[in-house]
């Protein structure tokens, strides 16, 4: 007796057919079994759907409220640079610089951007070195090997406003200024945030006592803060003639802020559009190259059956 077996596909499922050859009679029973490529496929299929819908749920878990006691929550602006093909306004990110400079590089230092990140940015070259050799910092003659004080270059970096953490508490009612080279990325609501913090100081409500040199705030959390109103209707000049409001330099600063926590995000929208371009082009190579290797593995069948009179060949002797 022989067991033949033929492996098929039809609808999408795997069909099994056995054929039993009992004897001389030839008689065959054929039997269908569904194997577990429709399973698979059942389970794949729930795998996805419960992976896109944790996605969606952690979007919108995200991109929900998540206001606390009486802190508010930045609402999303129309920003320049929020559309995947859009990218930042670098006038803007220029002019924010120069509001960094002038009010807020006072108390926050930015230990992550060098000079060199002007370059060919929102500065030229020469920019970059001119305004780099207004700082100084601290050196060793390389003939004397004294300590001197040279202008910075465009491999140094921003210059801090406290030699350290203890001497930035004391200058500021011992609260430590934060460093705002990830600030848009360490607060929920990244720019938004920002531009509401700066424009957003009030009185206090009934219940609230503020201490020396705090502040009342909504957008911030608990409401209390230790940094006072910064910015105020032409407290500065721009150089390119723009009116400086408050909501102005509070945009200004919150794209350049927005830049300095992501200089790559112009060059990854880049890539991202010649991906999307190319993306069809790959596929269809990759599924030709795919359809042209499994096809004869995909389409192959194999049937074993024992001939009528003969009986099949014996294995050779260990001997």
């Amino acid at each position: 007796m022989a067991k033949v077996f033929r492996l098929t596909t039809a609808g999408g499922k795997l069909l099994l057919a056995s054929r039993i050859a009992a004897g001389n009679a030839g008689r065959a029973t054929f039997g269908t079994y569904t194997g577990n490529v429709s399973k698979s496929k059942v389970l794949w299929a729930t795998f996805g759907a419960a992976a896109a819908s944790g996605i969606g749920l952690m979007y919108a878990l995200e991109r929900s409220v998540s206001a606390s006691g009486i802190e508010l929550h930045a609402q999303q602006l129309p920003w320049s640079h929020a559309g995947v093909l859009d990218s930042l306004d670098y006038a803007s990110v220029r002019r924010g610089y120069q509001v960094y400079k002038q009010v807020c590089a006072a108390c926050h230092s930015m230990d992550q951007i060098f000079f060199r990140h002007f370059t060919n940015v929102f500065m030229t070259e020469q920019e970059a070195i001119d305004e780099a050799a207004e700082f100084e910092i601290a050196d060793i003659d390389q003939d004397t090997g004294k300590p001197i004080m040279r202008p910075r270059k465009l491999f140094d970096k921003l210059p801090r406003p406290y030699d350290n953490d203890i001497q930035a508490k004391v200058a500021n009612n011992n609260a430590l200024p934060p460093d705002l080279s990830w600030m848009n990325r360490a607060r929920h609501g990244n720019e938004n945030y920002i531009f509401y913090l700066l424009t957003s100081y009030c009185d206090p409500p009934e219940g609230i006592t503020l201490g020396e040199g705090q502040a009342y705030n909504p957008y911030f959390a608990g409401g209390v803060i230790s940094m006072a109103q910064q910015l105020f209707d032409d407290m500065l000049e721009y150089k390119d003639g723009t009116p400086a409001t408050q909501s102005q330099m509070a945009k200004d600063v919150a794209t350049f802020l927005t830049w300095v926590a992501e200089p790559e995000q112009d060059t990854r929208k880049r890539m991202f559009l010649k991906a999307a371009v190319l993306f069809p082009l790959i596929f269809g190579v990759v599924l030709y190259y795919k359809r042209y290797f499994w096809t004869t593995i995909k389409s192959e069948r194999f049937i074993f059956r024992t001939v009528r009179g003969r009986e099949p060949p014996k294995p050779p002797s260990s001997q």
